[in-house]
């Protein structure tokens, strides 16, 4: 690993952390050098109240981070900074670009500049006509698509029923975990939070967490991790606080995971696509109430009592 890149302290406070990995694993053989450039997560201000008063409050410290691939610049996303390498590593392989963390060399990050730069073994393939098409995504910064997304969704292969699957009870515990968070969106809003859980019949195991200022910001980020460290997505179910939008349903797909849970609701391109795909989305999933949209055949339905 490269040595830590030094970043301005912003405020003295240490705050929750975004990014929580309870079980750290080992990389990936030929897995690409990283700089470890975490960015303060807040920053205080003063604010004027209702009641007349002044008084400090932290806000989320937002910031740009240029993505230069082989010196080429591909992107500007906007971001906490909390793990930004294995932003730029998610967000390379959910853009299709590479189809293995092993095709990159190094990612680092210079706050600085307010860059991120990218070097591979062998150069992306046509990289000027694969992000020619670009598309803006829907809320949340406004994040970037390149490319037809729906071309690709026949090449998706997501486990069976039998494989990936989760039972009421499961869910319940879930939503706990993510109640429970002492999280910066707690702490200051403004923030989307996702994680990556390992669902058994008799457990749920929380792998991975990280809030960022968009919610695309953050499943690229556990797209990163899980690509860094060899994760499956096979018996893996993903949770958002966002709403699942079509780039969210198909960023899930490639990742391998066929189970979404989220906070907020599901557009029709969202469901039409998690329909096509056969996955299962749930959503205004909180404390024990939810709705399952899609994919009944992937979900063991433990009925509440009925309502007085």
């Amino acid at each position: 690993m490269f040595a830590p890149l030094a970043v301005p302290p912003l405020m003295a406070e240490a705050p929750p952390s975004a990014i929580d990995c309870p079980a750290p694993l080992p990389p990936v053989a030929g897995a690409p050098m990283l700089t470890a450039a975490a960015a303060p997560l807040l920053r205080n201000i003063e604010v004027l109240d209702e009641y007349g008063e002044r008084r400090h409050i932290p806000i989320p410290a937002e910031r740009p981070l240029t993505v230069f691939v082989d010196k080429r610049e591909l992107v500007t996303l906007m971001t906490l900074g909390a793990s930004p390498e294995l932003l730029v590593l998610g967000w390379l392989r959910n853009q299709r670009l590479i189809d293995s963390v092993t095709e990159v060399e190094s990612i680092t990050v210079d706050w600085d500049v307010g860059a991120a730069a990218v070097k591979t073994h062998e150069g992306l393939h046509d990289v000027a006509a694969r992000t020619a098409q670009r598309v803006v995504t829907t809320g949340c910064g406004q994040g970037t698509v390149f490319g037809d997304m729906m071309s690709a969704i026949d090449a998706v292969a997501l486990p069976g029923a039998d494989v990936a699957r989760i039972r009421q009870g499961s869910l319940h515990a879930m939503l706990e975990t993510m109640r429970q968070r002492n999280s910066i969106h707690r702490k200051a809003g403004s923030v989307h939070g996702c994680a990556l859980f390992r669902v058994t019949p008799q457990s749920c195991e929380l792998l991975m967490f990280c809030e960022d200022v968009g919610r695309h910001n953050a499943i690229d980020t556990i797209a990163g991790w899980m690509g860094l460290h060899a994760v499956d997505g096979a018996d893996k179910v993903f949770y958002t606080t966002g709403r699942l939008t079509s780039e969210m349903v198909m960023k899930s797909a490639q990742m391998g995971v066929a189970i979404i849970v989220s906070r907020n609701g599901v557009t029709a391109m969202g469901h039409e696509m998690a329909s096509r795909l056969g996955m299962t989305l749930f959503g205004r999933a909180a404390n024990r109430h939810f709705l399952c949209y899609t994919g009944f055949e992937r979900f063991d339905s433990e009925p509440e009592p009925p309502r007085a």
